[in-house]
């Protein structure tokens, strides 16, 4: 443990890492900059605050009947939110997108330590977003410039709606419209007609809205994909297909290049991405966790080839939504974030999610820019 934490046991602590040139070099002018008493921060004790959202009401029923059909009984979201307080005073927050058990146990061997320990540290799951919170809070800097020294004002986000009748799609994609979405992502499933969903949102949105269709793999074969992706590209708002057969089967995404097919084509990365990325058979890589070094190495990975990232770690609340979007302004690589917290009762924060024409701008305040509803998150808490 460092019993002292000035400029150079901080650049130490980053140093030992193993980051990159790329990544470590924020991260080092950020702890360079950082007043004495942020380079001298300790963690002191933490909260658990774990959560169960209901979807929301114009929702839960039909979200509740697709989710059955898939084998998945559920009608709400459940997050561990943690709350990381330092010996100065600061309190970090986040979603460890972890179960509270397992959060626990990793809480505890930081107290005593310092943040600069944690930054990129894929072990820690989700409480990396608070140790980025706390960072904010001691040197005055968001999230984002602590990743970049130099990251974009704002990013594209996406509305994101599960597989539900034609005429709740509609009604959802008009919402999202009318709050400044422009791009939408929509689940495809076999107890619901693609085609008729597609009419049915396209007649109520704007002709700059846009739309991509997650078939889950439920298509299957190259030609059943084809099929659809043929039958939705007849809809100008469609612009593109997740996972349209089985996931990663590089000879099915061969054959769809082959085809030539009129969207683009997006799959979950897999342990080994360059065969996709060397044979141009993605126009895009979805990604989950982890969601420290490795996600910024895949950013960079992705603005090197041209095949952008579309990343859903943190889809059920405002705070890992608001963390996605600070990777999204400081990577280059990443084209969109996608959440579903606008689907649910609450998204937790106090702050609104704000969308201007598509885009959406990044708080100016330190750390993650956004803070915890606490009448919310006392009203959805499940004591363990």
């Amino acid at each position: 443990m460092l019993l002292r934490t000035n400029r150079r046991h901080a650049a130490q602590a980053i140093a030992s890492l193993g980051l990159a040139p790329a990544l470590s070099r924020p991260l080092l002018a950020a702890a360079g900059a950082a007043p004495a008493s942020a380079r001298a921060m300790r963690f002191s004790k933490y909260e658990i605050l774990p959560v169960r959202v209901p979807m929301a009401e114009r929702l839960r029923e039909a979200w509740a009947e697709s989710y059955r059909l898939q084998g998945r009984p559920q009608t709400a979201y459940e997050s561990t939110i943690v709350k990381l307080h330092t010996e100065e005073g600061l309190v970090g927050i986040g979603d460890a997108l972890l179960p509270p058990a397992r959060a626990e146990a990793i809480l505890q061997r930081m107290i005593g330590r310092t943040p600069w320990e944690y930054l990129q540290d894929d072990a820690i799951g989700g409480i990396l977003m608070a140790v980025y919170d706390v960072i904010g809070h001691g040197t005055g800097l968001p999230a984002c410039r602590i990743l970049a020294s130099n990251p974009k004002p704002s990013i594209f986000h996406t509305y994101w709606t599960h597989c539900l009748p034609p005429d709740l799609m509609a009604a959802e994609a008009k919402r999202a419209a009318g709050l400044g979405y422009r791009v939408h992502k929509v689940k495809a499933r076999p107890w619901q007609d693609p085609v008729k969903q597609a009419e049915a949102m396209c007649a109520v949105v704007p002709p700059s809205y846009r739309f991509w269709a997650d078939a889950n793999a439920c298509w299957g074969t190259p030609g059943r994909a084809l099929h659809f992706i043929g039958e939705l590209a007849r809809f100008h708002n469609y612009f593109a297909v997740e996972s349209p057969v089985q996931y990663r089967e590089v000879g099915y995404f061969r054959e769809l290049k082959k085809a030539n097919p009129p969207l683009r084509i997006a799959e979950h990365m897999g342990p080994d991405p360059m065969t996709f990325i060397k044979e141009g058979l993605l126009d895009a890589f979805v990604i989950g966790g982890p969601i420290g070094r490795s996600l910024a190495q895949r950013a960079l990975m992705a603005e090197v080839t041209s095949v952008p990232l579309w990343i859903e770690y943190g889809i059920t609340n405002g705070v890992c939504q608001m963390f996605q979007a600070h990777h999204a302004a400081a990577y280059p690589g990443i084209e969109y974030t996608i959440a579903v917290s606008h689907c649910l009762e609450s998204d937790l924060v106090a702050e609104e999610w704000k969308m201007r024409d598509g885009y959406f701008d990044l708080p100016r305040k330190p750390g993650l820019g956004v803070t915890l509803n606490m009448n919310a998150i006392e009203k959805y808490r499940v004591k363990v």
